[in-house]
């Protein structure tokens, strides 16, 4: 899935697959103290919104906040990724890597 290739928005997703939801500076904070750095509002804003525009997470308002929320299709990406990435990091079902690769070359 294309939005994968983007770490920050892995990242998004997994907070707010723990969270459930979260208010947009709740989401920023959050993702600041993963990172040990300030995200520049825009670019936060860019990541989230482009999670929006590609339906994996929906934006409620409570107030005058933004508030966060995967939908089934974010949940399901969510969890796909985890599953694959569970399978490289313990061998798969298989034992082995899909590239043909042994464990003595992955450390």
């Amino acid at each position: 899935m294309r939005w994968l290739q983007s770490g920050r928005r892995r990242d998004l997703c997994a907070l707010l697959y723990e969270a459930g939801s979260l208010r947009r500076q709740q989401l920023k904070t959050a993702l600041e103290r993963h990172y040990e750095t300030r995200i520049e509002p825009q670019s936060f804003a860019g990541s989230v919104d482009a999670l929006v525009d590609r339906g994996l997470v929906a934006r409620d308002t409570e107030g005058i906040h933004d508030v966060y929320h995967l939908t089934d299709e974010g949940v399901a990406a969510v969890e796909a990724y985890h599953q694959w990435l569970a399978e490289r990091l313990h061998g798969g079902a298989d034992g082995g890597s899909e590239t043909g690769g042994d464990d003595s070359t992955r450390r």
